[in-house]
C-alpha cells in the first residue's frame, strides 16, 4: 500500500487518479549544464510526501541534495556541483569540489588527511566522489502495491600497477516514504591485498544545524581528534550559532549498536519552527563501519556538522597502517556497506528516537 496525503491506495485505487506516477512522485534523470557543472549526471527523486533528493552519478554516486516539504537536510558548499574532471587530488585540492549535499563518500584505498604512505602521496578524502559511475540505471516500477524507485551504478578506483576496487551502489525509495537505504559492495578486482578506507560523509546544515540542535546517538565514550576539538568538549554534541572564526572540531565516537548490530545517528533541532522540530537520521551496522566521526564546523557561511560513519578514524592512511589499524580486501574479496537515511519531521518523531536509542543504552 501507498500512503499518501493521509490515506492508502492500492495502485488500482492510486492510478484511477493520476495519469502517470510523476503527478506524485518518481525519478527524473537528466545532465547540468552550466559552467563548471557542464555534463554532471544527475537523478531526481520525488516520493510524494515532500521528501525529495538528488543523486548525482557523475560525481561518485553521492547526494548532492535533500529536502523535506522545503525544508533542507544537508549543507551546500559555496562550490556546487563541480565536474569531476575539475578534480585536484593533491594536498587539500579535494575541497575545490566538495559539494557537500547530504552524503559525499570518502575513500575508497584511501581517506582522511593528506600524507604520505608507502612512499605515495595521498590527498584529503579520497577519489570515490570524483569517479562518474558507470552502467548507470535510474527506474521505478510497481511491485505489488508498493511503487519502488532506484538509481544504480558503479565505479573504479583503478591505475596500472596499483588499486583496482569497484563499488557496486544502489540507492532506493518508496512511493510515499520519507527515507531511502543505500546498498554498496566494495570489490577487490585486482590481484593483491588493497588498503579499504570508507568513509560516509553525511552533512548536516541549517535548518536542522542550528543554535540548540543537538546530535543524538548512542554514545558510549568521544574522543577529542586534536587541541581545537577540546575546546568545549563537553558540547561537542551541541550546536552554536554561526561563529566568526570558528575552528573545526573534530571528534570519534564509540557508539553501542542494538541487538540486530545497529547504531542509530541524528541531528535534530526541536526548535524549529516554534517548537515544531524537524532533523534526520543514519542507520548503520557498527561491524561494517565501526568508528562514528563527527564534524563540527560551526563558521559563518561554512555552517555544518558532519556524520561519518566510516571504516577508520580521518588521520590519513599512514597513521592507520602504522598503528595496526588499516583494514585490506584480498584478491576477490568483498565487502558490504548497508545504510539507512530518513526525516524526522516532528518533535513527536525526534521523542520516538530519543526512546530507541535510550533502551540501546539501558538495554
Amino acid at each position: 500500500m501507498v500512503k499518501l496525503f493521509g490515506q492508502e491506495f492500492t495502485r488500482r485505487e492510486l492510478m484511477r487518479r493520476i495519469g502517470d506516477v510523476s503527478q506524485v512522485g518518481g525519478v527524473k534523470h537528466y545532465l547540468l549544464w552550466d559552467g563548471n557543472q557542464q555534463g554532471v549526471e544527475a537523478v531526481d527523486f520525488r516520493t510524494g510526501t515532500g521528501f525529495s533528493f538528488t543523486v548525482l552519478p557523475g560525481r561518485g554516486m553521492d547526494i548532492s541534495y535533500a529536502e523535506y516539504q522545503g525544508k533542507s537536510l544537508c549543507w551546500r558548499s559555496p562550490t556546487g556541483e563541480v565536474a569531476a574532471s575539475y578534480f585536484e587530488p593533491e594536498g587539500f585540492g579535494w575541497l575545490r569540489n566538495f559539494f557537500a549535499g547530504l552524503l559525499t563518500t570518502c575513500g575508497l584505498s584511501y581517506f582522511g588527511e593528506p600524507c604520505t604512505d608507502e612512499g605515495q602521496s595521498l590527498g584529503l578524502h579520497g577519489r570515490a566522489s570524483n569517479i562518474p559511475a558507470r552502467n548507470v540505471c535510474a527506474a521505478g516500477e510497481w511491485q505489488n502495491d508498493e511503487y519502488v524507485m532506484w538509481v544504480t551504478g558503479e565505479i573504479r578506483e583503478t591505475t596500472v600497477f596499483g588499486e583496482n576496487l569497484c563499488l557496486k551502489r544502489k540507492i532506493s525509495t518508496k512511493l510515499g516514504e520519507n527515507r531511502f537505504f543505500i546498498q554498496d559492495k566494495v570489490e577487490n578486482l585486482g590481484w593483491e591485498k588493497t588498503p579499504l578506507m570508507v568513509l560516509y560523509h553525511f552533512n548536516g546544515g541549517y535548518p536542522v544545524v542550528d543554535e540548540g540542535g543537538r546530535l543524538l546517538c548512542p554514545k558510549v565514550s568521544f574522543v577529542p581528534r586534536d587541541e581545537d576539538a577540546k575546546v568545549e568538549a563537553e558540547k561537542h554534541d551541541q550546536f552554536l550559532p554561526p561563529t566568526p572564526h570558528f575552528r573545526e572540531r573534530v571528534y570519534y565516537i564509540d557508539c553501542k549498536p542494538d541487538e540486530e548490530g545497529n547504531v542509530y545517528a541524528a541531528l535534530v533541532n526541536k526548535n524549529f519552527n516554534h517548537g515544531e522540530g524537524f532533523g534526520f537520521y543514519i542507520k548503520y551496522k557498527k561491524e561494517q563501519l565501526p568508528v562514528l566521526v563527527e564534524w563540527k564546523m560551526n563558521g559563518e557561511g561554512h555552517y555544518v556538522v558532519g556524520v561519518e560513519p566510516a571504516t577508520n578514524r580521518v588521520e590519513g592512511r599512514h597513521k592507520e597502517r602504522t598503528s595496526g589499524t588499516l583494514k585490506f580486501l584480498e584478491p576477490g574479496e568483498i565487502c558490504h556497506f548497508d545504510l539507512e537515511v530518513g526525516v524526522l519531521s516532528s518533535n513527536e518523531e525526534i521523542a520516538e528516537f530519543e526512546r530507541k536509542i535510550n533502551n540501546v543504552i539501558k538495554g
